[in-house]
């Protein structure tokens, strides 16, 4: 019941930080394109997760059967699906980058099944449908320009890939330190994306990194969003399973939308709502779920 009650309060607090960090990636994306800014967060947290992991004293050391898993990690979870996501928020909104990226506890409970052979129950399998058909309805369906189409594919993609790498997760042993496997993963994706990542820095505007708003936002999103969210994530979901780990994404699209709205004066329509309706009534299928 303890770990329960943890895993609940680990997941629900990097939920909502990720909502939340919507709203900074859709300033700070309009002077550091995706790819760069991934990048440059990761460095942030990279930072910050060895200062944090070398005061608490970690063992860094890590047998080599869990080597591949964690590059699995980090190239599908910490590097295509952070890449997809930001990219999406930029090409539609940060309303929409929160809703589509919360389908994420449907697709978990598809991959928990085929990975983990956690039961797939009829509640389940309704979850997944309501929720495939809610993201859908957001992207495809009223006045929503091609940007934003594109934009939203390319948060499905991130939805998919951040359930299966919340599944693999589970597959490390519960006693490993998630501050160890969060940097690893971590260092994993800056190692594939620097390739791609430093022939284009030169076209970022220098000068526009030194507005506070947008150092603040890169600070945020390294340090609280991806060290502080990852850690929190991943612990949490140790706790719990996965199927009922993922539902606590409910949290993100709640958080992102009202601050989308808050903050950036974004407008909500009818097919948005019936299309996070949807999605929302998936996430609840899987909570009242027993277990």
């Amino acid at each position: 019941m303890k770990n329960t009650l943890l895993g609940s309060i680990y997941l629900t607090l990097a939920a909502s930080i990720w909502g939340g960090m919507y709203v900074v990636v859709k300033v700070v994306v309009s002077v550091i394109p995706p790819l760069e800014l991934v990048w440059m967060r990761y460095l942030v947290a990279i930072v910050a997760l060895l200062i944090i992991g070398f005061i608490t004293r970690q063992k860094w050391r890590i047998e080599k059967r869990y080597f591949l898993l964690i590059i699995a990690i980090g190239v599908i979870g910490n590097a295509i699906s952070i890449v997809a996501q930001e990219t999406g928020t930029m090409l539609s909104t940060a309303q929409m980058g929160a809703i589509i990226t919360s389908s994420t506890p449907a697709f978990m409970v598809i991959f928990a099944r085929i990975l983990l052979k956690e039961r797939l129950t009829l509640k389940k399998g309704l979850s997944v449908c309501l929720a495939t058909i809610g993201v859908f309805l957001i992207v495809g369906i009223g006045d929503v320009d091609l940007s934003s189409k594109l934009g939203g594919i390319a948060l499905l993609i991130a939805a998919l890939t951040w359930a299966l790498m919340s599944v693999l997760v589970k597959r490390l042993p519960s006693d490993l330190s998630q501050i160890v496997v969060t940097t690893y993963s971590i260092l994993v994706a800056l190692i594939v994306l620097t390739p791609f990542v430093l022939p284009r820095l030169h076209a970022i505007n220098i000068s526009e990194l030194t507005h506070p708003t947008i150092w603040g936002g890169l600070l945020y999103l390294g340090i609280v969003s991806t060290a502080g969210g990852f850690l929190l994530w991943n612990r949490g979901l140790q706790m719990l399973n996965a199927s009922s780990g993922g539902i606590f994404f409910f949290f993100q699209p709640v958080v992102g939308t009202l601050l989308g709205w808050l903050i950036l004066g974004e407008n909500i329509g009818t097919t948005f709502w019936i299309g996070s309706i949807l999605i929302l009534s998936g996430v609840l299928f899987v909570m009242i779920e027993k277990k």
